[in-house]
C-alpha cells in the first residue's frame, strides 16, 4: 500500500496546505515582473536609443543580487518566511510605482533598479525554501520528501512561462495603447496584490534555522555549500550557460523595437514546453541524463541572429531555444540531492541569486557588443560562448564522476561545521 503522502500529480500539488496561495501570489509577481520589465526596457530605449541601457534597465536588477548573496543569505532561513515574503512585495509595488514617475531622471531609476535588485536576492531563497518546506510536510525520512519539490518547481516554472506569455503580450499591448508609465502602474498594482494573498494566504511558519541572519553567516555557508567540488559544478551550470543565453533576450527590444513581446511571447512559450516535457513526461533515469543537451538546444538557436533574421522566423528560434531552458529542472533537483534540509533556502537562494546576477552581467555585455556591432551579431556571440562552456561543464562532470565512480556525495550540515 502506497502510504507516503508526497504529491505525485498536479491535482494532489494544488490539495496540499499552502501550495496553491504560494503559487497565486508567485503568478501575480511573475505576472507583474514581465509587464514592468518590458515597459521599463522600453521606456529607456525611447529615451536614450541605446541597447545597453534598455538591457541593463530590464536585467538590472540581477547585477545587484551578486550583493545580496553575499550579505543577506544567511536570512533565508532564518526569518519567518509569510513576512519577509510580504515585505519583498510590497518593496516592489513601492519601487514601481516609484519608478513610473515622469520626469524621474534616468540615474535616479537605475538607483532604484539595483535596490529592488538588492531585495530581490532574499525573497528567491526564502521562497524556495517554502516550497520545498511545503511539499516535504509529513514526510518521514527527512530527504525523501524532497521528491516531491521537482514536480511542484517544475509547475511554478510551467506558470512563469504562462505568465510571461500572457504578460509579455499584454504589456505589447498596453505599450502600443497606453504608454510605459501606466503599464508600470499596472505592475506596481499586481506587486500590492501579491503582498495582501501572501499576507492572507500563507500561515505564520517560523523559520527553519536558527540563529539571527548576519553578513558572517552568508559568508559561512556560502563556503560551505561552494566546498563540494560537485555542487560548485552544478551551480556553474545553473548559471553560465542560462545566463549567457538571457543576454541574447536582454537585446530583443533593440533588435525588433516594435515586435520585442511577441519575441520575449515565444520564448516564454518555449519554455513552457521545456518544463512541461522535462518535469512531468520525461522518466527520472532519461532526465538525468539531459541537462547538456538541453543548454546546448538553450544556445545554438541565436547562433543563426547573425544573420538578422525577420521576426517570425526569430520568433521561432526564440521559442526552439527556450525548451532548453527544462535544463534548470535537471540541475535543480541534483542541487537539492546534493544539500541538507536545513541549508535549502540558504542554497536555492544562492542559485537564484548567482544566476539572476549571471543574467544581469550576461545583460551588459550583450548591450556593450549590440553597441558595437549590431544586436543580431551580440546574440550570435553570445550563444556560441553559452555552448562552448556548457561543453567545458559536461567534460569536468564527466572527470568528476570517473575520479569518484559511485561515491556518494556527504552530506554537510553547520553542525558538523567549526563555528
Amino acid at each position: 500500500m502506497r502510504t507516503d503522502p508526497r504529491p505525485q500529480g498536479y491535482r494532489q500539488l494544488f490539495r496540499t496546505p499552502e501550495f496553491t496561495p504560494l503559487f497565486l501570489t508567485s503568478a501575480a509577481q511573475g505576472a507583474a515582473q514581465t509587464v514592468g520589465g518590458l515597459a521599463l526596457a522600453t521606456l529607456v530605449y525611447r529615451a536614450t536609443d541605446s541597447p545597453l541601457l534598455s538591457a541593463v534597465s530590464m536585467f538590472g536588477p540581477s547585477l545587484a543580487q551578486v550583493l545580496g548573496a553575499t550579505t543577506l543569505l544567511s536570512a533565508a532561513d532564518r526569518l519567518p518566511p509569510r513576512a519577509t515574503m510580504a515585505g519583498v512585495a510590497l518593496a516592489f509595488a513601492a519601487g514601481t510605482a516609484l519608478m513610473s514617475l515622469p520626469g524621474l531622471p534616468i540615474w535616479a531609476l537605475f538607483t532604484v533598479v539595483l535596490v529592488l535588485g538588492l531585495i530581490a536576492s532574499l525573497g528567491g531563497g526564502v521562497r524556495w525554501g517554502l516550497l520545498n518546506e511545503i511539499l516535504s510536510t509529513g514526510v518521514e525520512g527527512g530527504r525523501d520528501g524532497k521528491a516531491g519539490y521537482l514536480l511542484g518547481r517544475s509547475v511554478f516554472n510551467m506558470m512563469s512561462g504562462l505568465t510571461q506569455v500572457v504578460g509579455f503580450a499584454t504589456g505589447g499591448v498596453l505599450l502600443t495603447a497606453l504608454s510605459p508609465r501606466v503599464a508600470l502602474l499596472l505592475a506596481a498594482g499586481l506587486y500590492l496584490a501579491a503582498s495582501v494573498g501572501l499576507r492572507l494566504g500563507l500561515s505564520g511558519r517560523p523559520p527553519r534555522a536558527s540563529g539571527r541572519p548576519s553578513v558572517a553567516a552568508t559568508w559561512r555557508t556560502n563556503a560551505l555549500l561552494w566546498s563540494s567540488r560537485p555542487r560548485r559544478l552544478t551551480y556553474l551550470g545553473l548559471w553560465i550557460p542560462n545566463g549567457l543565453v538571457v543576454g541574447c533576450e536582454s537585446l530583443y527590444v533593440s533588435y525588433a523595437p516594435d515586435s520585442a513581446g511577441t519575441l520575449f511571447a515565444c520564448g516564454a512559450l518555449g519554455m513552457l514546453a521545456g518544463d512541461v516535457t522535462v518535469g512531468r513526461l520525461v522518466p527520472p533515469a532519461v532526465r538525468r541524463r539531459l541537462a547538456t543537451p538541453l543548454l546546448l538546444l538553450l544556445a545554438l538557436p541565436y547562433g543563426f541572429f547573425v544573420l538578422h533574421p525577420a521576426v517570425p522566423v526569430a520568433a521561432v528560434l526564440a521559442a526552439v531555444s527556450s525548451v532548453g531552458f527544462g535544463a534548470s529542472l535537471v540541475q535543480q533537483e541534483r542541487l537539492m540531492s546534493l544539500t541538507p534540509d536545513e541549508l535549502s533556502g540558504h542554497a536555492l537562494g544562492l542559485h537564484s541569486s548567482g544566476m539572476l546576477t549571471m543574467q544581469g552581467v550576461a545583460a551588459a555585455l550583450a548591450g556593450s557588443a549590440a553597441q558595437l556591432a549590431s544586436p543580431g551579431a551580440a546574440m550570435t556571440v553570445m550563444a556560441l560562448t553559452s555552448a562552448g562552456v556548457t561543453l567545458v561543464l559536461a567534460t569536468l562532470a564527466r572527470q568528476q564522476r570517473r575520479a569518484r565512480p559511485g561515491s556518494p556525495e556527504r552530506q554537510e550540515s553547520p553542525a558538523t561545521q567549526p563555528a
